[in-house]
């Protein structure tokens, strides 16, 4: 390859002179692996970013780079491609290896997503960014402006999306088999740490963590090790609303087409229709610094069009955080299944109802696992044997192939950031909700929440200095 052409040029370029983005054949587009490999470097390596140590390999692509702020967490993984050039800040990986890196992945805590994928975005470079997509709402809002701009393939990591039980169920949901869905509970078992005192002495920091690349963004603090504990802190973390109902939520908000409620596109200005959000939650307790023990959230949706032709009536999506401690939904929920709920305490005593989410409609009831990969019908007797509809979303080869796929030049991923911007805005509503009393109303059209000045201002975070989107 001449030296003076760009790999992403490269890429782009041939797959649209063999007609990939025309024909949008992702078996097409995929084969072009053959003749030249995406590079990709892995940004967070330790914990859930493992993952993508082997699952990038696994769908043929090159890992040329991994980057982590945590030597000692990072050092198996680091092991693990050993061909790979290490490095503790992405800024400089990015510099120096910018014309040998196609696309990134960066799986490190919620408080960073948003400035690592802005930064590889702007330099023209794929990206995956696991879920929640960013902390803030603000910062989802920027990603998908972004992504549009720079014409960059993108990915949120909310990996049942991919799979056929969500897209089934989807299906069904849109094709009306559970008639008029005006109700949905989904929950999660795990609650928050509740109020806890904020760290105030200062610590050594060890000679393997990168204090001030892990502190990214956020306000400067002195090193302490419970901040370590980072899921605990609502300055890096958010919470198991963009830990896990980034997953368990998806198909309720893709099924009900909540998504249509926010702009085609990111600059789209529709005043002929003024849809509103209205949140409101009960917790254990209002903490700034920590997530509540429990939590109940409810968002109240009006009437959509779906873009397929069919009207969805006004929706409630009830959230439940915090397992038996939340008052009232295990009896509930258990009431309409019909069953008791798995919570380590009923039937294999596995835990496998630790998270889920139940649609009820006028004709039936779908139930999706915590990750949405498989679902039932119920009543089970009334869809014995029932006819699927026909399949109207495209089948995936895997969540990080489509990816791949789409950094090629072959069809967008499902879950890129056009659709995972107003999934992480909606679950993130959430943890603003549990910040203040009383209803707030959120108009997605204008990333603005109306009638509580505070609660809008909690869309958006300050940067430290030296930081910035």
């Amino acid at each position: 390859m001449n030296a003076g052409i760009h790999r992403r040029d490269f890429l782009k370029n041939t797959a649209a002179g063999a007609g990939l983005v025309i024909l949008g054949n992702s078996r097409n587009a995929f084969t072009y692996q053959a003749n030249e490999k995406l590079n990709v470097a892995l940004i967070g390596v330790a914990g859930r970013g493992n993952w993508f140590v082997s699952a990038i390999p696994n769908v043929g692509a090159n890992v040329v780079a991994m980057c982590d702020v945590n030597e000692r967490k990072a050092a198996n993984s680091f092991k693990e491609i050993p061909q790979a050039r290490k490095y503790f800040d992405f800024r400089r990986m990015l510099d120096e290896m910018d014309r040998q890196i196609d696309a990134v992945t960066v799986a490190t805590p919620d408080n960073t997503h948003a400035v690592i994928s802005a930064a590889a975005i702007k330099m023209g470079k794929g990206v995956l960014c696991e879920k929640p997509l960013t902390h803030d709402l603000f910062e989802a809002r920027r990603m998908r402006e972004l992504a549009a701009k720079h014409k960059v393939a993108t990915q949120m990591g909310n990996q049942g999306t991919a799979s056929e039980g969500f897209r089934r169920a989807v299906e069904i949901i849109q094709a009306g088999l559970l008639g008029d869905v005006r109700e949905v509970h989904a929950w999660n078992t795990g609650g928050g740490a509740g109020d806890r005192p904020m760290p105030v002495e200062e610590h050594a920091i060890p000679d393997y963590i990168h204090w001030d690349l892990w502190l990214g963004p956020a306000k400067y603090r002195p090193y302490n090790s419970r901040w370590m504990d980072w899921h605990t802190w609502r300055d890096f973390a958010t919470g198991n609303l963009g830990n896990w109902a980034s997953h368990t939520m998806n198909v309720a908000f893709k099924g009900l087409g909540i998504d249509t409620l926010w702009p085609s596109q990111p600059e789209a200005n529709d005043t002929a229709n003024k849809p509103v959000i209205s949140i409101e939650a009960e917790v254990s307790g209002y903490h700034k610094a920590t997530f509540p023990k429990w939590e109940i959230i409810r968002y109240d949706i009006g009437a959509r069009w779906l873009r397929t032709g069919r009207d969805m009536p006004p929706v409630r999506i009830n959230w439940y955080n915090g397992g038996g401690q939340a008052p009232g939904p295990r009896a509930k929920i258990e009431e309409m299944m019909g069953r008791r709920l798995d919570w380590g305490d009923a039937g294999e005593k596995k835990w496998d109802d630790h998270a889920g989410c139940l649609l009820v409609g006028t004709e039936g009831m779908l139930h999706s696992t915590g990750h949405n990969t498989s679902y039932t019908l119920l009543p089970a007797d009334k869809f014995e044997g029932f006819e699927k509809p026909q399949p109207t979303l495209p089948r995936s080869r895997g969540h990080e192939a489509e990816w791949i796929e789409a950094c090629k030049g072959g069809p967008a991923a499902m879950s890129n950031f056009d659709y995972a911007d107003p999934l992480a805005e909606f679950v993130l509503l959430g943890n603003v909700a549990t910040q203040f009393e009383g209803r707030i109303d959120f108009d997605p059209m204008e990333m603005k929440i109306t009638n509580n000045s505070n609660a809008h201002d909690a869309l958006y975070r300050e940067y430290r200095k030296g930081w910035s989107l």
